[in-house]
């Protein structure tokens, strides 16, 4: 292991035991104030495993940080989820994009200003792993010119450990932009209220359109509302129409009105026919925009069309079949294709010749119960939803049913089920160490050397 590492550049590396099996993902890196001007002390990493549970890692238990990977010398972890404690700092959170005023050498005048971009730590004759370098974005006053990045030693940096009104944005939506919708609606979890809110606000409305399908409904809630209403609606409409739905649902009537009104008529009336469906139906959690295409079109077509980036994989493992038009609500449905008979079809046959009709759709009306039942009967992922005349007016999707079904807090990180669930993670993890003589094991108590 070198003898000096930055930070930043171990975001979302994996992290393997000694004999290889993964134990999660790190997350950021924790640091120690110290009394005087003593530079702060790394002590620890914070991990990601499953469950979006984070644990803290002891650095001395860290063997390796290669570009690839972090290595851990030791297979017993304290499976206790982390908590920061007053005196420590995380370096990605609390410490990237911090303004801050760089000493001249020779101590005269005022030195450059610039935002941090990475913190490097050594280790030191005592094993201690210090922070003793600042990579440093300079501020040019240009706004179509960056600053360069220069690196500076950490007793010259003023204004690194002050409150975060000092602190930016721009370092950190980097580093979230490489992570999946998830990964990074679990990330801004993490941060402070304020801190959340200015780094959903700074990213784009696509970003944060996906993010906020994937975050607590209370969250999405704080988040909106700290928008202005044209922006809020311009990401609103970038949300599928059903989670759009779900979101609205969660604010004031007159607020919803307001938010429905600025948004694009075409964007804005499928999710207000969701909205008339009773809560609890599928008319209520299905999707208006499946793939939905005629029964003239080709296999090659379909296969085209479900090959588009922004369909999640399951809207994508099935063609619905319908009269036209080719939108919702559509002319009268005739069946269905899934994407592996398109495989096995040659390119030039067309849908009307395959169709499978054998499934009787869902209507608006039936109940997440019967939805759920009749999904595992026939072990779908997806289900037609048709109306009186039998036009195709949109598709309930597993995840949908998934998302409705679940208590409404299982996507906060702290309800009892997580940690039923970890604790049963944790215990079959254990076993299975002591099974094989290796592997990961829960440590009991706290680590003595954090």
């Amino acid at each position: 292991m070198g003898t000096r590492v930055y930070l930043a550049r171990l975001a979302a590396l994996p992290v393997f035991d000694p004999n290889g099996d993964r134990v999660g993902r790190v997350r950021d890196a924790v640091v120690r104030l110290r009394t005087t001007n003593r530079p702060p002390q790394v002590v620890g990493l914070v991990a990601e495993m499953a469950l979006r549970r984070r644990i803290f890692l002891p650095i001395g238990r860290v063997t390796s940080m290669a570009a690839d990977a972090v290595v851990l010398g030791t297979g017993t972890l304290n499976l206790r989820r982390f908590e920061k404690r007053p005196n420590e700092l995380l370096v990605l959170d609390d410490l990237l994009d911090r303004r801050v005023t760089i000493e001249p050498d020779d101590g005269a005048g005022p030195g450059p200003v610039g935002t941090v971009v990475d913190l490097g730590m050594e280790l030191n004759r005592n094993n201690e792993w210090l922070i003793t370098r600042v990579a440093v974005r300079e501020h040019t006053g240009r706004l179509a010119r960056r600053g360069h990045i220069f690196q500076a030693e950490y007793d010259r940096v003023r204004g690194l450990l002050t409150p975060t009104d000092t602190q930016g944005t721009s370092n950190l939506l980097a580093l979230l932009e490489q992570m999946r919708p998830a990964d990074m609606a679990n990330a801004l979890q993490d941060l402070p209220d304020e801190r959340r809110n200015e780094v959903a606000a700074a990213l784009s409305d696509r970003t944060l359109a996906d993010v906020l399908e994937e975050l607590p409904e209370h969250d999405q809630v704080e988040i909106l509302v700290r928008l202005d209403r044209e922006r809020a609606a311009d990401v609103l409409e970038r949300m599928d129409p059903d989670d759009a739905a779900d979101l609205l649902a969660e604010l004031p009537q007159a607020e919803q009105v307001v938010l429905l009104d600025l948004m694009e008529p075409d964007e804005a009336a499928p999710v207000r026919q969701l909205m008339n469906y009773r809560p609890g139906t599928a008319g209520s959690v299905m999707t208006s925009e499946p793939v939905l295409l005629t029964p003239d079109a080709t296999v090659a077509e379909a296969l085209a069309r479900i090959r588009e980036p922004e369909l999640s994989p399951v809207v994508a493992a099935q063609v619905f079949v319908a009269r036209a038009p080719s939108s919702t609500p559509s002319g009268k449905y005739l069946g269905m294709v899934h994407f592996q008979r398109l495989l096995r079809e040659p390119p030039a046959s067309i849908l009307g010749g395959i169709v499978d009709d054998d499934i009787e759709p869902l209507h608006p009306e039936t109940t997440l119960a019967e939805i759920t039942r009749r999904m595992a009967t026939y072990d779908l992922v997806a289900m037609p939803v048709v109306d009186s005349a039998r036009r195709l007016v949109g598709a309930v999707t597993v995840d949908d049913v998934l998302d409705h079904s679940l208590p409404r807090d299982w996507r906060d990180r702290d309800t009892p089920a997580d940690e039923g669930l970890t604790a049963q993670i944790a215990a079959a993890t254990a076993h299975d160490a002591e099974m094989q003589g290796t592997g990961v094991r829960p440590a009991d108590g706290r680590v003595s050397d954090r």
